[in-house]
Order: structure tokens, then C-alpha cells, then sequence
């Protein structure tokens, strides 16, 4: 069996979102670049190179950046390139809102005489497919200043690559906030919280306003209060329980730890709402 390790670009600025990290956005519980590394060795990547800072020391992956930053997706493959010992490499973007299936519908190896496969929705998405490593690093060498701000299709216009037909539902990217709205079931303004990201600038606003210190305000705790909140009891009930869990915690001492009982007694109550 021909072997295979994979490169997953995580390095853009993510600048139609506020700068916020897209590849931590949380989507089905899980972030998308945790997704994008359990698909890939799903389908028996041995080695994961993530081209980005480190985002998360949790995932069993190797983490290289292109120098400078910010160079493109093809500046992030060529810096990868060098830690890719396998015969073909996945290379797939971190974005992805439904990686599992996108990654599921590459071959298992590549046939002979074929330098990569892709998916294609109507166009090629190069950036969910399997490339043979030689292919790719001969591509990669023939670039000036390392790839950046380069095409893909100058980096893989010149292989043979084979399409794979897809739904486009498959190869959906989650490039702003509305995106993410969509690869969460839903509208964030009816039924879902923002996200912890679009919140930032003014937890931080709040933070400087009243003093507080840099964690005094666990964002993604709250909300998931107010989700959880929403779903069991009702809409309204979901800054009523904020209020009250603050109020708990305030009494208790405030620490983050009596926040976090606080708030998970509110949710134990909302979850079983409905059975009381």
C-alpha cells in the first residue's frame, strides 16, 4: 500500500472575519481544524503537517509556517513540503465545513500515470486533494520567493491532475461569519449564540471599562450557558440565567471556578427542563 501523510493549511489572516482564527471555530463539537486532522487520518495519513503557528499543542501534528507569514496557501504547501516524508501527501485547507466527507471522497491511491486527484464542484478545488510528494515538490521548486502570493494553479497547472465530482455542499469554506452561521444549522441571530470571536473586541472593551482581568470574562462558557439555556427552557430565560449564574459566582467569591459551578448547575437545570 502506497503511503501517505497530509498538509493542512491553517496560516491566513482571516481577514472577512476580524482577524479571528477560522480554523478554532467550533462547528458539531469539534474545531475545523480538528476535523480536518481527524479526516485526514481517517484516511491513514501518517504524518500531519499543519502549515500555521501552533494553534492547538493538543493535535498529533507537526506544525511548520512559511517565512515571512502570510504568504498564501502556496507558500504554506512549499514550507510543509520538507517535513512530508510519505509517497503522496493530502493537501486540504482548514476551513472546511464538512472536511469528513470532502476527504472521504478521495482515492485510496492515486492511478498510475496521474500526478494528483481533486474534488470538483463545477471547479477544481485543489485545495481537498491527494498529490504524489515528487510531483509536488518538483512543482514547488520551479517558483520563486518560496511560493509566495502564487496560484495554485501555478503550482498545479502543469501536473495531471484527475477530478473527483462533488456537491458543492461538500466543498463549502467557512470564510465569514455567515458561513459559519450555515455550517452550524443556522442563523446565529434566531437560534444560535455568535460565535467566541465575533465577541472579542468588546469583552475586551468591557474588560478595560470595569477593570476586570484577562480571563474574568470566559466567553465561550457564557454562551454555551445561554445555548444551552435557549434550547431546554426558552429564549428569553438565556440572560436571565447569565445574570443569575454571575450573581452566584459574584456571592461565592468569584473565582473562575465557582463561575464554572455556577454556570454548569444553571445548564444541569435547563437540560432537564422540559422532564420536570
Amino acid at each position: 500500500m502506497v503511503s501517505v501523510d497530509a498538509i493542512v493549511l491553517a496560516g491566513g489572516r482571516g481577514s472577512r472575519v476580524g482577524g479571528a482564527i477560522k480554523p478554532l471555530f467550533d462547528v458539531d463539537g469539534s474545531t475545523l481544524l480538528g476535523a480536518a486532522v481527524d479526516a485526514l487520518r481517517a484516511r491513514g495519513a501518517g504524518r500531519v503537517v499543519v502549515a500555521a503557528p501552533v494553534l492547538d499543542e493538543g493535535l498529533d501534528a507537526t506544525w511548520v509556517r512559511e517565512d515571512p507569514p502570510f504568504g498564501g496557501p502556496v507558500a504554506g504547501i512549499v514550507a510543509a513540503l520538507p517535513a512530508v516524508d510519505a509517497e503522496e501527501v493530502f493537501v486540504v485547507a482548514s476551513d472546511l465545513a464538512t472536511a469528513g466527507p470532502a476527504v472521504a471522497l478521495l482515492p485510496d491511491g492515486l492511478p498510475v500515470g496521474v500526478d494528483g486527484a481533486c474534488l470538483d464542484d463545477g471547479r477544481r478545488q485543489w485545495l481537498i486533494g491527494r498529490y504524489r510528494t515528487a510531483a509536488l515538490r518538483a512543482a514547488a521548486s520551479a517558483l520563486s520567493d518560496a511560493g509566495r502570493d502564487a496560484s495554485m494553479r501555478a503550482l498545479l497547472g502543469g501536473l495531471n491532475v484527475m477530478t473527483v465530482p462533488a456537491d458543492p455542499d461538500l466543498t463549502r469554506d467557512v470564510d465569514t461569519w455567515d458561513d459559519l452561521s450555515k455550517a452550524r444549522g443556522g442563523v446565529m441571530t434566531e437560534s444560535r449564540t455568535l460565535p467566541p470571536e465575533a465577541l472579542n473586541d468588546w469583552s475586551a472593551a468591557l474588560a478595560e471599562r470595569f477593570n476586570l482581568a484577562e480571563g474574568d470574562i470566559p466567553i465561550s462558557l457564557i454562551l454555551d450557558l445561554a445555548r444551552d439555556v435557549a434550547n431546554g427552557v426558552a429564549r428569553p430565560a438565556a440572560p436571565l440565567s447569565a445574570f443569575v449564574a454571575g450573581l452566584v459566582a459574584g456571592r461565592a467569591g468569584g473565582t473562575p471556578a465557582e463561575t464554572g459551578a455556577a454556570v454548569a448547575a444553571v445548564v444541569e437545570m435547563a437540560k432537564g427542563w422540559e422532564n420536570r
